[in-house]
Parts: structure tokens; C-alpha cells; sequence
């Protein structure tokens, strides 16, 4: 935008951009007029709001070192709106201010485009516009809002900009690299991406269909979304259970994809080595609930899933804390596994840690406790994700019942990710 001053003059440019960021707030507010038939409430629509920009302009070029005209007309449209606001208040019971506002930043916008950026003004422009025309959905946001939500995203503010800084980076066990910094660092991460998940299902996806349900899920938590699935599944019939195994196939699919991405937060080198690998199984769980979802019949269509009766916010306090330990469970049991059983207990430990949340296993590796080589922190990962599948398969099988349609799609689809794993695992530890 500044390169048209090289060609035209400023004043010209500036008093073209006032004029139509003006309109385009008056449209808007037009829109809101027509949209409410009989709307007569507020200060002005597209004219008025062009007006206001215009005025706001001549005012602060005529005394551009004072601004003694710019805050004078400001004060006069102040009253101006003040004494439409007494009306709307006394005559028709209408309380809001948000017209008011709306023309005080258009009367703003001139010297805000004659001083500022154009990313600047341009950005100020279209948060006004956007947050005009989303009135509608703010309000069913905050209808669909439980009592404890702003208390939950207050708790993630403060586990991740006041708790964090203040923690020490100081050992806390001579010889183990475990700091009440990297432990929180670790849960501050997880929680984010399990928090957004959590948002997208609630809020975004509420009201998804199975496969969308395994898809967002898995961002969160691939065990419990399977186990969710099971239970749900009980009551599906056996034209529907392949698409309940097809959802849980991309619940694993996508937890590929989270760990891709904490892998590329806490090890840059590690990523390089092993991305290959959880990219290649991503598309094969991808690929297997694909095929699962084609045979499923289409004589019956499953309706839409509803929200999880038991999807809890993974803010909760306690859910950080049990994070928190599992990480220093894992930090130590990793240090005197490596020092007195070497990377053969390390590997053996991997595969038991596949028996709880292997995310505090991944994370502590990543974070380079007992100086790890990055062949084995790789090898390790693989091996806890393998072995984490075989328990959520068994999760599955339990959860769905002992007469379930669900258990011999469940065993053909997980068997075969697990057997692709398998072959993976073993083709890394030949050419390595």
C-alpha cells in the first residue's frame, strides 16, 4: 500500500482509504438495519459512518500539530452519540453501546491510516467488520459455553504464562537431567494441543459424524477416544461397526501426527530421523479405517454422534498433575534404567511404558535425559507407540463387549497396523 505514495499524492491515498473503510463499517451496519426490520436504534448506517470518517479526516490535516480540531469534533460526536444513547435507553429499553463504539473507531480510522502501517489499519478494519458480523454467533458460543469454561482457559493462562516462568531450571536429582522447568515445560505443551482438541470437538465439531469424532479426538487422547468408541458402539448395529473401528483406526492415525509434532517442539534432530516413520504409519492407520469405512453397508446411515457424555476438559488440574508424575516417574526410572541395565532395559522399558500414557516416556527421552543417542530415542519411541496400540486394542475389544459386532474389525484393522509397525520396527533396526 505504501508504494502507491510513489505514484500518487499521500492526501489523495489517504482521504481514498478513509472514505471507503468508512463505508464498508456503514454496510455493515446497514446490514444489521435491514437484517432487523423496523431497526431504529441505531446511530447511523452507511452514509452517516462514511460521514463520520470523512470528518474525522479534514479535522486532523486542518491542525495536524494540535489536534485541537480532531478532539473537538471528537467531542462533539460524542455528545452527539451519548444523547442517542439516552433515547434508545428511555424510549425503547436498548442498552448497547456497540454502535457507539463502532463510529467513535471510524471517526479514528484517518489518523490511524495517515500514521500507521497499512497491515495496521487494514487489521483494525477487518476485526471491526468481523466482530460486527459475528454477534449472532458469539451468542450461541456462549450458549453452548459450560459454567466452568473461562475458568478453564484462566487455568491454562495461568499453568502457561505465570507458572512456567516462575519455575527454577535447577536439577532436582544429582545426575538426572530433571528440572521443575522442563517437567512443566512438558505439561504446559501437552495440555495445549489436548486443550485445542478439546475446543475443535466441543465447539467446531460438536455435532461430527463418527469418523470426524475419531479424527479430533486422537489429538487429544487416542486411548480415551477409542475407549469412548467402544462403549458407544454397543448399541450399533452390524452394518455400523466397521465405522466405529474405522474412527478408532484414525484416532491412531492422528496420534502419529501429535507426536510428530512434539517431536518437532522438544527435538529437531530426533524429527529428522524418525518423521518418515510416523508419517508412513499415519497414512497406513489412515488407509486401513479408509477401507474399513468402504465396507461398511450402506443400507443403514448412521446419524450424527453426539458429544461425548464423558469427554472431560484435559485442564483439569489433576490430569496435569498425573502428567506431571508420570513424567518424573518416567525422567527416573529412565536415568537408573540406562545406568545399570544400558539401552537393553531402556527398550525393555519402552515396551512397558506402552501399558500407561506413553507421552511422559516420549517427552522425557526428547528432552535428552542421560545423554540418549538419537538411534535410540527413536528406536524407543516406536516401540512404546507399538506396544500403546496393542493396549488400545485390547481397550477396544473390552469396552465393546463380548458379543460385539465390533471385535473381528477390530482385530483384522488394529492387526494390521500393529503387523505394519512391526515390520517397520524391524526394517529400522537392519539398517540402522
Amino acid at each position: 500500500m505504501e508504494k502507491l505514495y510513489q505514484y500518487l499524492p499521500r492526501e489523495l491515498v489517504t482521504f481514498v482509504l478513509v472514505t471507503l473503510f468508512s463505508l464498508l463499517i456503514g454496510l455493515s451496519q446497514r446490514r444489521i438495519s435491514l437484517k432487523h426490520e423496523g431497526e431504529t436504534t441505531l446511530f447511523g448506517t452507511d452514509r452517516t459512518f462514511t460521514f463520520i470518517g470523512i470528518l474525522g479526516y479534514l479535522l486532523y490535516i486542518l491542525d495536524p500539530v494540535d489536534y485541537r480540531l480532531f478532539m473537538g469534533g471528537g467531542a462533539v460526536l460524542g455528545v452527539l452519540l451519548a444523547l442517542n444513547y439516552y433515547v434508545k435507553q428511555t424510549q425503547y429499553r436498548v442498552f448497547g453501546v456497540t454502535t457507539i463504539v463502532i463510529a467513535l473507531i471510524t471517526y479514528c480510522i484517518a489518523p490511524i491510516v495517515a500514521t500507521q502501517p497499512s497491515w495496521f489499519y487494514i487489521m483494525v478494519v477487518v476485526t471491526v467488520l468481523l466482530f460486527t458480523e459475528l454477534k449472532h454467533t458469539f451468542t450461541e458460543l456462549a450458549q453452548r459455553m459450560k459454567n466452568d469454561e473461562m475458568i478453564t482457559l484462566a487455568k491454562f493462562l495461568a499453568i502457561s504464562g505465570i507458572i512456567l516462568p516462575m519455575l527454577p531450571d535447577k536439577t532436582l536429582i544429582p545426575g538426572v537431567k530433571l528440572t521443575p522447568y522442563s517437567i512443566w515445560l512438558a505439561t504446559v505443551v501437552v495440555s495445549g494441543i489436548s486443550y485445542l482438541s478439546y475446543l475443535l470437538r466441543r465447539y467446531v465439531f460438536r455435532e461430527s459424524g463418527i469418523l470426524v469424532s475419531g479424527i479430533i479426538g486422537g489429538l487429544y487422547s487416542s486411548t480415551a477416544t477409542i475407549s469412548v468408541l467402544a462403549r458407544k458402539s454397543r448399541g450399533a448395529s452390524a452394518q455400523e461397526a466397521p465405522e466405529y473401528v474405522a474412527a478408532m483406526l484414525l484416532a491412531v492415525s492422528m496420534m502419529f501426527l501429535r507426536f510428530l509434532i512434539l517431536i518437532g517442539i522438544f527435538s529437531r534432530e530426533t524429527l529428522l530421523t524418525i518423521y518418515p516413520y510416523l508419517l508412513g504409519m499415519s497414512v497406513v492407520s489412515a488407509g486401513a479405517a479408509w477401507y474399513l469405512h468402504l465396507r461398511r453397508k450402506r443400507t443403514n446411515e448412521a446419524g450424527q454422534s453426539e458429544e461425548e457424555e464423558d469427554s472431560r476438559n484435559p485442564l483439569e488440574f489433576k490430569v496435569a498433575l498425573i502428567f506431571a508424575g508420570l513424567f518424573v516417574v518416567f525422567t527416573v526410572l529412565t536415568h537408573y534404567t540406562l545406568l545399570y541395565a544400558g539401552t537393553g532395559g531402556l527398550t525393555l522399558l519402552s515396551f512397558v511404558s506402552g501399558f500407561s500414557d506413553i507421552t511422559p516416556f516420549i517427552l522425557n527421552l526428547l528432552q535428552g535425559t542421560g545423554g540418549v543417542a538419537t538411534l535410540v530415542i527413536t528406536a524407543c519411541s516406536m516401540q512404546a507407540i507399538v506396544s500403546n496400540i496393542a493396549v488400545n486394542m485390547c481397550y477396544a475389544l473390552f469396552f465393546a463387549g463380548r458379543g460385539s459386532a465390533l471385535r473381528g474389525w477390530i482385530l483384522k484393522g488394529f492387526g494390521c497396523v500393529i503387523a505394519v509397525n512391526v515390520c517397520l520396527l524391524l526394517l529400522f533396526y537392519l539398517i540402522k
